[in-house]
């Protein structure tokens, strides 16, 4: 299946989206506003991972910005969603996180950003209409500097590996083998997620 069977057909479908995005069992999200330094933590752990591992074709790794319902037709019929995201929950500046299904819902009850809506509008969404994701995960850390800027703080970008590695220990837990590539090499992700819908909706 195409992204244009996913987008319906449509001219404005960049036709390379189908080397991003493609039906999945396993989907990364990372998610975040990239503009506001630290907001945009989850997103530059997509973009690090892929940079640095190789993932079976059962998986895709999704940039989600700060797509709220949108999200939704990247990740109906997974299995399994594993989202990063910058997390404030209320902690000292550098605190990871790691939340499992209920505790998910729990957490964003009480602690919730413009993205983290949009997460858990998605997760409700699929549950009320019987397509709820069996297996969902959220890692994320508590942000450093939320001033205007796209790039990491310092001490944020340092959480980069340690949060893909638990990135990495999730997927082996779900029986995902991930390779590290023999040298980096970055996925444009110009014409991913946020800027097709944004298409999508002129």
């Amino acid at each position: 299946m195409s992204m244009a069977d996913v987008f319906g057909n449509d001219s404005a479908v960049d036709p390379r989206m189908d080397d991003v995005l493609h039906p999945a069992d396993v989907t990364i999200l990372g998610v975040g506003n990239v503009i506001l330094r630290d907001e945009g933590f989850g997103v530059r752990a997509a973009e690090y991972l892929d940079a640095h591992y190789d993932f079976p074709e059962s998986v895709q790794v999704v940039d989600g910005g700060t797509l709220g319902i949108e999200l939704t037709q990247y990740v109906t019929g997974t299995k399994k969603l594993l989202v990063i995201d910058s997390i404030n929950g209320g902690q000292e500046p550098g605190t990871r996180f790691h939340f499992h299904n209920d505790d998910i819902m729990t957490h964003f009850q009480d602690k919730l950003s413009a993205h983290e809506v949009g997460i858990q509008d998605v997760l409700a969404l699929l549950m009320v209409t019987g397509r709820k994701i069996p297996e969902v995960v959220v890692l994320g850390a508590q942000p450093y500097d939320l001033e205007a800027g796209v790039e990491l703080s310092p001490e944020m970008k340092a959480l980069l590996p340690l949060v893909a590695q638990e990135a990495i220990d999730v997927l082996k837990e779900w029986g995902i083998e991930v390779k590290e590539k023999a040298e980096e090499r970055s996925l444009d992700y110009g014409v991913v997620a946020e800027e097709c819908v944004r298409e999508e909706m002129k």
